[in-house]
């Protein structure tokens, strides 16, 4: 089974393609039913069908007409899927018939997009919460496209801000005229810019060390009070300057950034005092008060960590050390847990009002990005840990994120929700991903919950073509199912896309109960999805637990999966052996255990919240990469071959070429960097050599191009420092302790190797 190539149709990845009858027999498969759904990942495929009209909903499941729905076409009606109700056809299917189907009911199309415009809505079709809903009329939102808050860090070194600046002013003239912009400038207080105010640089000022409501903050930048006016008077509404089109403020606002300057000189032996908290807490009040519908962010743009206010993360005095996961172990960060409290609070105001928070920090030390996870992961933002505004994983990481489609419309996708419609016989458990929940029940809604849970809807403040979320099943036993049928599911997706309104994506599909011991259990095994599956429940894990006891969880759910899945005769470990449906499986759980996702040993809190995040949101392709790395060798035998990751794999007269997702290393072995080093690329008479040189920069090159944030590029020779980057990713078949080493590379670690490790499963699999 070519789990890839239904990916492409689906876009969708299961753990197991074949689902047990039982909750029992479903337990024992220890990997979870479920499903990894990259809800857009069609989005610019032209075999996808738009349809320019609204769906047909069953009004007793609110499933959607798809292919599944068993037609009778004299009486035009159609009986859904999920719940057997019998729905009619609107008189605008008149004309259906066996020779004359719509869309949603070919096939071949498991997945169609209905788009519509604002003009067309009716009630109970937006996607806010109650508390974004809006004073402004739908004409006004078909015309306002989405608003852009930046909070800039005025305590950023000079040239850096130079730096920031202009990439700040190149964004603003790409973004489309009926764009929001707003300005927030912060060190130790807090400006909201008046961009209508063109006099002269006016901004409001709020301190710092102040946490203030989203109310208070609304009457300081005196917005109209939505209370009902006295009867006899009229209300005045002032038009208000902080949040205008781009076409209205763009001189004002080039203006203002160009005369931004960074706050000084800093006390010796202090840090910059930098207000990010109530910084981000005003720029979400100013988007609440205009009670944007069309879509918002926050950017926040820092060099440091908060030192001042809510969401502290150190004292300003140096002489106090920033967290590390020791000290937020053994409770030594006294200001973690309270910043953390804030945050979420931060996160609710954010979901509540269908807000983005994305966070560009550039620093060479943490800036509090643990602290900040929450209100990021959670409203489905951008993270990129950095260096310096001046670098250009900065430069390409933001002008990615405002990319246009050939019409001019950003792409980006707000306000978006998921709702998950099954058959009876499966019930849902949660879900794992940048999401909330939505507290939608309803009687097929387990009480087990996983991650998200107690719900069948989502939210999601934003959207990409690769944000995946993970979704969690069990057998229904209150339904007798019988094997050999089928079973239904339907991920209904609603988001707003630029100036073309609300789209509707739905996804349905289908698979089969088999019975006990079934081949077709194994046959459908998807061990990449399982793999990635049991990642994100490891991070999820050890957000409220030590890491040695996820790893206890990992291995011990691996020694279940081995004694069930594995062929061996009990108390023999030299008999063990599983099938190729399995045999990767093991080696993926190895590499996870020895991730940074679990392991946090050398990262910071804020690198392992970074490194966690990007795991929740990426699809199964992606998330691999980050779980088990992969390696490419060059050489002059022929065209690059992939080769373990193993420390055998080193050799002298080759080049490696190592992506981890989040940094890709070219390794030049000892004979290959001496011969570069005496030129001998650059001599016509050693043209080969030029071309093995040449070859891995240009795969790296494609590796990086497509990726967010931009993964980091490294060249480094054999025995350098900077080979530490591979060598701490190998697996350690041979280190000092290592008796044979016939000149091969050695690792100096106390980690077991995979071969030890995989000798370790075997005999504790087969003890039954």
């Amino acid at each position: 089974m070519d789990f890839l190539e239904l990916e492409g149709i689906e876009g969708l990845r299961w753990s197991w393609n074949s689902w047990p009858t039982t909750k029992s027999e479903a337990t024992s498969l220890v990997i979870p039913l479920s499903i990894m759904c990259t809800p857009l990942a069609l989005m610019e495929s032209s075999e996808l069908p738009v349809l320019e009209y609204e769906p047909l909903i069953c009004i007793t499941c609110g499933a959607i007409l798809n292919p599944y729905a068993r037609v009778d076409y004299q009486s035009k009606i159609w009986h859904c899927p999920f719940c057997h109700h019998k729905n009619r056809f609107p008189k605008s299917y008149a004309g259906i018939g066996e020779n004359n189907l719509p869309a949603e009911l070919f096939p071949t199309y498991s997945a169609v997009e209905y788009q519509y415009q604002y003009s067309n809505l009716g009630g109970g079709h937006g996607l806010s919460s109650s508390s974004s809903s809006s004073n402004l009329s739908t004409s006004a939102d078909s015309k306002a496209g989405p608003a852009f808050v930046f909070v800039v860090d005025l305590c950023t070194p000079e040239d850096e801000l130079r730096a920031l600046k202009n990439e700040l002013l190149h964004v603003i003239s790409q973004l489309p005229e009926n764009a929001l912009l707003g300005l927030v400038s912060f060190d130790s207080m807090v400006r909201v810019h008046d961009l209508g105010f063109a006099d002269c640089n006016r901004a409001v000022l709020f301190q710092g060390h102040r946490d203030l409501t989203s109310t208070q903050i609304q009457q300081f930048l005196q917005f109209p009070s939505m209370k009902q006016p006295y009867l006899g008077k009229t209300s005045i509404v002032q038009k208000q300057g902080f949040l205008l089109a781009v076409s209205e403020c763009e001189f004002i606002v080039t203006t203002v950034i160009e005369e931004m300057r960074s706050s000084g000189m800093v006390a010796r032996g202090h840090r910059p005092l930098r207000a990010t908290g109530t910084a981000i807490s005003v720029a979400v009040g100013l988007i609440e008060g205009f009670m944007v519908r069309t879509g918002s962010r926050v950017m926040v743009f820092t060099s440091g960590p908060t030192t001042v206010g809510p969401g502290i993360v150190v004292e300003s005095d140096c002489s106090y050390s920033i967290r590390n996961h020791r000290d937020l172990i053994n409770g030594h960060a006294p200001f973690f847990d309270k910043s953390c409290s804030f945050y979420k609070k931060i996160t609710q105001r954010l979901c509540d009002a269908s807000i983005v928070l994305d966070l560009f920090a550039c620093s060479l030390d943490q800036v509090g990005a643990a602290e900040l996870k929450s209100p990021v992961e959670r409203s489905g933002g951008f993270m990129m840990l950095g260096e310096l505004f001046e670098s250009e994983q900065f430069r390409k990481c933001l002008r990615h994120l405002f990319k246009c489609d050939n019409n001019g419309n950003l792409k980006m996708c707000f306000d978006a929700s998921i709702e998950v419609v099954t058959t009876n016989d499966v019930k849902i458990c949660g879900a794992l991903g940048p999401c909330v929940s939505l507290r939608k029940r309803n009687i097929l809604v387990s009480d087990n919950e996983i991650g998200e849970g107690s719900t069948n809807a989502w939210k999601l403040c934003s959207l990409t073509n690769k944000t995946c979320v993970a979704f969690f099943f069990e057998v229904n036993d209150n339904q007798k199912v019988e094997p050999g049928s089928a079973f239904f599911v339907q991920f209904i997706t609603r988001y707003r896309y630029g100036a073309t309104g609300i789209r509707r994506r739905v996804t349905t599909v289908a698979r089969r109960w088999v019975g006990k011991n079934s081949p077709e259990i194994s046959a459908g095994f998807d061990q990449e999805a399982a793999a990635t599956v049991m990642g994100r429940l490891a991070i999820d894990r050890a957000e409220r637990h030590f890491v040695r006891d996820v790893i206890r969880w990992v291995d011990d759910n691996l020694i279940r999966f081995a004694s069930q899945f594995g062929d061996y005769i009990q108390e023999d470990p030299s008999s063990f052996r599983l099938s190729s449906n399995f045999s990767l499986y093991p080696q993926f759980m190895y590499y996870l255990r020895r991730s940074q996702f679990i392991n946090v040993f050398n990262s910071s809190p804020d690198e392992t919240a970074f490194f966690r995040l990007m795991l929740n949101r990426e699809g199964v392709v992606g998330s691999m990469i980050m779980i088990q790395p992969t390696l490419f060798q060059y050489s002059f035998d022929g065209p690059p071959i992939p080769v373990l990751l193993d420390i055998c794999s080193v050799c002298p007269d080759v080049i490696l070429l190592f992506d981890s997702y989040f940094y890709v290393v070219i390794h030049y072995g000892t004979k290959v960097a001496q011969w570069r080093k005496l030129g001998y690329h650059k001599d016509p008479n050693h043209e080969n050599f030029r071309k093995l040189l040449e070859a891995p920069e240009l795969d790296a090159d494609q590796l990086i191009v497509e990726r967010m944030p931009v993964p980091k590029l490294i060249r480094c020779d054999q025995h350098s420092s900077q080979a530490r980057f591979l060598l701490a990713k190998l697996n350690p078949s041979v280190t000092h302790n290592s008796t044979y080493t016939d000149g091969s590379e050695i690792i100096f670690t106390d980690d077991v190797s995979l071969k030890v490790f995989m000798d370790h499963l075997q005999e504790l699999a087969v003890q039954g």
